[in-house]
């Protein structure tokens, strides 16, 4: 049995998801492994991103892991934006 979650991210500006977009795009493909995939896309403002397990424990892993990787692209976009180091 495969489980899965959507993701779904909203944004105040279609810029604003493409950059978290360009972010995230290269690591897709490279951190999957035998149990666990993701797919990305991106409609305006919108970042839709669908995490499959074989298994709930690598859902769970999967989930967390996309998760802080969206938290970095987006205090890095946030930080580009203001000028500051990002933290």
């Amino acid at each position: 049995m495969r489980h899965e979650t959507v993701l779904t991210l909203d944004y105040d500006a279609a810029s604003d998801a493409a950059l978290v977009e360009r972010s995230l795009e290269p690591e897709i493909g490279d951190i999957e492994g035998d149990r666990t995939t993701a797919t990305l896309a991106r409609d305006g403002d919108e970042i839709r991103m669908t995490i499959d397990a074989a298994d709930l424990v690598a859902l769970r892993a999967g989930q967390n892991t996309w998760l802080s990787l969206v938290g970095v692209a987006e205090r890095c976009a946030a930080a580009g934006a203001d000028g500051s180091e990002p933290r």
